[in-house]
C-alpha cells in the first residue's frame, strides 16, 4: 500500500495533552493515571486514541482494549521520538541496507525480503519501557503515559540472522546497530540508534513488515520494523532503513544516557542521590492489566460479573493471575487461556465473582510468571529518575448498585 502524504492528515489534531503531572512531596509510588480523555479526532488508520501529541504522534490505548491477546492494529498505541517523519514511502522502491563488518555490503528490497527469505510469524507484546510513568512520585521525567503504552500483535518477517547471514559477517564482528527513517529537527541531536550484541542474537529476532495479518500501520513502522520480543519497545525500531555492523560498541545518546536505570538490586534511586552504575532497560518484568471493567462501571449487586483482561512478561511465561476484591487479604486465582500464541504473547485471563454489597468495590490483579516472579503492589515499587519498568499490581474501582 503507497503512503502519500500521510501526515497532512494529522495537522488538523488538536493540541497534545500535558505531558506532566502536578509534582508532590509524596515519594511513594502510586497507581497510574488512568482517566484520561480519549481524543474527538483519530489519526490516519487509527481509531480515537488518547493523544499527548500530534509532533511526534504519541498516542495511547484505552484500557477498555485490553481484554484479549491481539491488540486490533487501529487501536495500537504509537510512540515515536524524532518529529521529522516521512510522509511518503514507496513500497517499490524502499530497501534495508547492510553493511560495516560484513563481507558484502548489500540492500535489501521489501519483494527480496517475502521471497528469497524463510517467512516468519512470532505473536509478541510491544511495550514502551516508560509505560505506566504517572505512577512515579515525584514525576519522572518523560511522556506521561498511563496504562496503555502496550499492545501485543501478530508480526510476520524474516529473521535478523538469516538476513546477517546473507550478508556475512566478519570474524571481528561484535555488535550490530539499527537505525531507522524518523530524523530530529536539529542536526546536532542525536539519531535513534539501538544496538544488539551479537551474542544476544536468536531466531525469534525478526525484521517484520506485517502486523496482524496486514501492513504495518503507517504510524506503527511501515514498512519494516524491528521485532525483539520480550525486550521494551525502545530497541523495536521502526521504519528500520540500515543496519551496520561493528567491533565496538558505538558511543550512542539512547543507549548511553536514555532509556537506563539504576544498576543495582531494586533498580531503584532517589532525586536527591541518583545511581553512578546503570544499565539499559531491556527485559520486560511481569505484568497484568484489567481491561474489563473499568474504574467507574456501575455494577449490579448480586449480579455475576466477569473480570477480563492480559498479562505477560518478558518471555519465560505466565503461571498465573490472581485476583482479589478484598484489598489483597485474599487472592484466588483467575481462568488463563490456553497460550497457543506462544511465550511472548498476552495470555488473557477472566475471573468470575458476585459483589454483595453496594458502594465501592476495588478488584486487584497479580500475575506471577513461570520464574516466579510476582507483581507488588504500587508502594513497593521504589523511583528511578527515567519511571520506568513500573509493574505494580493493577487495581479498578467499581460502584455496586443495588
Amino acid at each position: 500500500m503507497q503512503r502519500r502524504d500521510f501526515f497532512k492528515k494529522t495537522m488538523v489534531i488538536a493540541g497534545s495533552a500535558a505531558l506532566g503531572t502536578s509534582h508532590t512531596d509524596a515519594t511513594e509510588t502510586q497507581h497510574p493515571i488512568d482517566n484520561r480523555k480519549i481524543s474527538d479526532i483519530a489519526f490516519p488508520q487509527k481509531r480515537p486514541l488518547i493523544t499527548y501529541s500530534d509532533r511526534p504522534p504519541l498516542l495511547e490505548t484505552p484500557r477498555e482494549v485490553f481484554t484479549s491477546v491481539l491488540t486490533p492494529n487501529d487501536l495500537f498505541f504509537v510512540r515515536w521520538h524524532m518529529p521529522m517523519i516521512p510522509t511518503s514511502i514507496n513500497p517499490y522502491k524502499f530497501h534495508i541496507n547492510i553493511n560495516g563488518l560484513v563481507n558484502n555490503e548489500i540492500k535489501i528490497s521489501l519483494d527480496e525480503l517475502k521471497t528469497e527469505f524463510e517467512q516468519v510469524e512470532l505473536t509478541a507484546v510491544l511495550q514502551c519501557g516508560g509505560n505506566n510513568r504517572t505512577a512515579f512520585r515525584p514525576t519522572a521525567g518523560g511522556i506521561q503515559w498511563g496504562v496503555g503504552a502496550m499492545g501485543c500483535a501478530k508480526w510476520k518477517g524474516v529473521r535478523l540472522k538469516d538476513v546477517l547471514h546473507k550478508a556475512g559477517l566478519k570474524n571481528e564482528a561484535a555488535w550490530i546497530g539499527f537505525n531507522g527513517e524518523d530524523k530530529a529537527v536539529y542536526n546536532k541531536t542525536a539519531n535513534f540508534v539501538r544496538e544488539l550484541n551479537l551474542k544476544e542474537l536468536n531466531n525469534d529476532i525478526l525484521l517484520a513488515y506485517e502486523m496482524n495479518g496486514e501492513n504495518l500501520p503507517y504510524l506503527n513502522g511501515y514498512p519494516l520494523r524491528l521485532i525483539i520480543p520480550g525486550f521494551y519497545s525502545d530497541s523495536w525500531i521502526k521504519m528500520i532503513s540500515n543496519i551496520t555492523v561493528t567491533k565496538e560498541k558505538q558511543k550512542l545518546h539512547f543507549m548511553d544516557h536514555a532509556y537506563r536505570i539504576p544498576d543495582n538490586e531494586c533498580e531503584c534511586e532517589t532525586p536527591e542521590n541518583l545511581a553512578d552504575k546503570t544499565k539499559p532497560i531491556e527485559e520486560m518484568n511481569v505484568n497484568s492489566l484489567i481491561g474489563y471493567p473499568t474504574t467507574g462501571t456501575k455494577i449490579k449487586n448480586n449480579t455475576e460479573l466477569i473480570v477480563r483482561g492480559v498479562a505477560f512478561d518478558g518471555g519465560s511465561g505466565i503461571k498465573k493471575v490472581e485476583i482479589s476484591t478484598d484489598g489483597g487479604a485474599i487472592w484466588s486465582e483467575a481462568k488463563l487461556d490456553d497460550g497457543t500464541q506462544g511465550k511472548y504473547a498476552y495470555r488473557s485471563f477472566s475471573y468470575t465473582f458476585v459483589p454483595k454489597q453496594s458502594g465501592e468495590c476495588t478488584i486487584l490483579s497479580r500475575a506471577t510468571n513461570e520464574k516466579g516472579e510476582m507483581q507488588p503492589f504500587a508502594k513497593e515499587i521504589q523511583w528511578n529518575h527515567g519511571g520506568y519498568k513500573y509493574n505494580g499490581i493493577d487495581e479498578v474501582t467499581v460502584d455496586v448498585v443495588a
